[in-house]
């Protein structure tokens, strides 16, 4: 009978190791592994990511890096001695450098660029010179460029000469003498070209650039649209800055679903991991939103009892009141999440807003009509069970819930279509517009309209 002999896992291995106490043992295995593997073993070994950074060759020691959360890098950094930190440092891409230093306080900010040499020093003050969540925060710049009337032979002793640094090498750009940029080449265009042809014979001046003060979020729209690996970055004077790429994208379009997750939950943005944000920073962010909600339902509150009256005079209708305004709330923030959603991926913009609202009343018509049929035959079956709870007026009553829910419900989806829309048209973020809001609002409009509806069919009789 044979034994299959079972691999030691990834963390086995690295516990062995670091039981050798052979710096040269770990860093061999170290250097070995998969980036992500790394960035594993850091992440489940709180005690050795100093170490697991410290004993790795650099460009590996930066690739890995760059990719832990914001909480990692910063005890990292902490634990390293100053000169393993001037390496990482000096070794990360400018893009994934300022990202890091963007996170921080001043003063760390003003030690932590001492110890960049000149030239990566003067690329990331600049960088950090642009508008927060700007393009300029997130390019690069390391890239291979061209001239027109370079041949195919010299791009590629340039793309040899150079490549080795560039973020990229799947795009190269065309520029002038003056540095404006011309035009950009995917590398397969030059593979598949002869030689001796010239750059100018392979250009077809449709470049699509993003300028350096543009919003990152519009960025990630260009990527898409336009289904790009990396996109060169311009000056109001179309001079070639540097170059973002699709990797950076994904890390916007991460952070910018969280954000709106947060927003459309009724919060502030932590711009943190959660476990990582102090309980107070955790208190400021969710007690303002909180507190407009409660003095939004006070709204609700003074229109019950300004109805205190004619709820006496007909108890019954309190029964109907959570119904109402939760099916109002619900539908609002049905039509807010879809609207901010599609907002969010490019698929309606402002100009839509009155394709938006057609199709809003019609949905909120319809979607009315189902739970207004629903309230009203539920009156009927309870009436049929217990004929005292509504009395002889349980038609009007019946009436009224019904009618009131269709009027509640187109209410909500016009409400929850319209506010990120206009909020956007404002200049605010759309997923302010969140289901808690769209809810409070719809509930004190609801309650109005639920007692128009009963004035309406009740009048003379019960009120």
């Amino acid at each position: 009978m044979s034994l299959e002999l079972e691999m030691p896992s990834l963390q086995e291995q690295f516990d062995s190791v670091i039981a050798l106490r052979d710096t040269l043992a770990i860093a061999e295995f170290l250097n070995e592994q998969n980036i992500s593997d790394v960035a594993d073993l850091i992440n489940n070994n709180p005690d050795y990511e100093a170490l697991i950074i410290a004993n790795m060759s650099i460009n590996r020691a930066s690739a890995v890096f760059k990719i832990l959360d914001l909480h990692t890098q910063k005890q990292i950094i902490k634990e390293l001695p100053p000169s393993k930190t001037a390496e990482l440092l000096n070794d990360l891409p400018a893009d994934d450098r300022t990202d890091f230093l963007e996170e921080l306080p001043n003063a760390a900010i003003r030690d932590l660029i001492k110890l960049l040499n000149p030239d990566e020093l003067k690329i990331t003050l600049a960088m950090l010179g642009y508008p927060e969540d700007s393009v300029g925060r997130l390019m690069t710049p390391d890239y291979v460029y061209v001239y027109a009337h370079n041949t195919v032979t010299e791009v590629y002793d340039t793309i040899r000469k150079f490549g080795k640094n560039s973020e990229t090498t799947d795009v190269i750009y065309v520029i002038n003498e003056n540095g404006e940029l011309l035009d950009d080449i995917r590398i397969r265009d030059f593979i598949l070209a002869t030689p001796e042809k010239l750059v100018s014979d392979l250009m077809d001046d449709r470049v699509v650039a993003l300028n350096v003060n543009d919003d990152q979020e519009h960025a990630n729209t260009v990527f898409k649209m336009n289904n790009r690996v990396a996109l060169p970055v311009t000056d109001d004077n179309n001079k070639l800055l540097g170059i973002v790429t699709i990797d950076d994208m994904l890390w916007v379009a991460n952070e910018e679903f969280s954000e709106d997750m947060q927003l459309m939950g009724g919060t502030e943005a932590l711009n943190e991991p959660y476990l990582d944000t102090p309980l107070l920073k955790l208190f400021r962010k969710r007690i303002g939103w909180l507190v407009i909600l409660f003095l939004g339902e006070l709204f609700t509150a003074s229109v019950m009892g300004y109805f205190e009256d004619e709820i006496k005079k007909a108890v019954v209708l309190a029964l109907f009141i959570p119904l109402i305004i939760s099916s109002g709330g619900n539908s609002g923030s049905q039509a807010s999440t879809l609207i901010i959603q599609a907002m969010a991926v490019g698929e309606i913009t402002i100009a839509h807003w009155w394709r938006v609202l057609r199709r809003e009343i019609t949905s909120g018509l319809l979607l009315g009509s189902v739970l207004g049929i629903i309230g009203f035959t539920r009156v009927l079956i309870w009436h049929s069970i217990a004929p005292a709870l509504y009395g002889e007026h349980y038609i009007r009553i019946a009436l009224s819930v019904g009618c009131s829910l269709i009027g509640v419900v187109l209410w909500g989806t016009l409400s929850g279509s319209m506010l990120p829309l206009l909020l956007k048209r404002l200049g605010a973020d759309p997923a302010v517009s969140s289901a808690p809001f769209v809810a409070t609002l719809v509930d004190v409009t609801g309650l109005l309209i639920y007692f128009s509806m009963a004035y309406l069919f009740l009048q003379g009789i019960l009120l």
